[in-house]
């Protein structure tokens, strides 16, 4: 375990670039500070998420990705480190599994609407979505975990699907995407 912080602002950083965690510093527009960043706003979002009410289950779930989504921060500021597994994606995969089958099929688009706890995690999708795009690009430059980058995509599947079943258990209807509108 590396050293807590006991003072907050170091000044380091006033010149544009921040320590990663093996001690090189990179200017904080790097594809990797965009990354990690993009995760910690992701990891907010579900905090938000975490403060709306929400179906009993659902807060178990979240909180464990919150732990994984700070497990694959730490990941990206150390290269070459691997803190995700694919044992990681195959529970997410079974999570999304098990809440989708409780949803009737998908015939439509549907816009991201709905209460304050579904159009959170619908939001929260979308900022999962900037995060693998962030991965990517980064992943261009040197090789990441591919586990973390299957974790990502797999993650803003299940935020989709939770967002399905957010608003079904609250008693929403969904709001269906139309070309033809008045």
């Amino acid at each position: 375990m590396g050293h807590r912080l006991t003072k907050i602002y170091t000044r380091t950083g006033d010149n544009g670039t921040t320590g990663l965690g093996d001690g090189a510093r990179v200017d904080k527009d790097d594809p990797r500070m965009e990354a990690i960043g993009t995760l910690d706003e992701l990891n907010s979002l579900l905090g938000m998420l975490l403060a709306c009410p929400l179906p009993e289950r659902i807060p178990a779930i979240l909180t464990d990705i919150q732990h994984d989504l700070f497990d694959l921060g730490g990941e990206l500021s150390m290269p070459g480190a691997q803190t995700i597994a694919d044992t990681q994606v195959t529970k997410l995969e079974k999570t999304l599994d098990d809440i989708n089958w409780t949803l009737p099929p998908l015939k439509e688009f549907i816009l991201p609407a709905g209460d304050q706890a579904t159009a959170t995690c619908h939001l929260a999708r979308a900022v999962c979505r900037r995060a693998e795009r962030r991965m990517v690009t980064l992943d261009h430059g040197e090789t990441l975990n591919p586990a973390s980058i299957r974790y990502i995509n797999r993650l803003s599947d299940l935020l989709f699907v939770m967002a399905r079943f957010i608003a079904r258990e609250a008693g929403e209807g969904e709001v269906f995407w139309s070309r033809e509108r008045e």
